[in-house]
């Protein structure tokens, strides 16, 4: 099963993110079919760098039967790539 999820690098306490396109069973940060874009969660949500997104590769992968993580498909779902995935149940403190 194909899979769009998030393959970790960077340093230590500075983490940065490649959006991927693997297969469920390879290893997170292994091997990978194809990179599809790019995400930095500590630049301002505001900034135009902070993702990047091949929007044509993923709805090409998206047709050929890949899933997004939950993590992707919110990531997908603020530059309006796909629908927002429903809130899950986390109750306030």
């Amino acid at each position: 099963m194909l899979k769009i999820r998030l393959s970790m690098g960077g340093a230590k306490k500075r983490p940065v993110y490649k959006i991927v396109v693997a297969g469920s069973r390879f290893p997170r940060d292994g091997r990978f079919i194809e990179k599809v874009g790019f995400f930095n969660p500590l630049l301002p949500k505001a900034k135009k760098d902070r993702i990047t997104l091949q929007v044509e590769r993923i709805k090409y992968w998206l047709s050929k039967g890949a899933k997004p993580t939950l993590r992707v498909s919110r990531i997908l779902g603020e530059a309006e790539v796909l629908p927002m995935p429903p809130k899950g149940n986390n109750p306030l403190k």
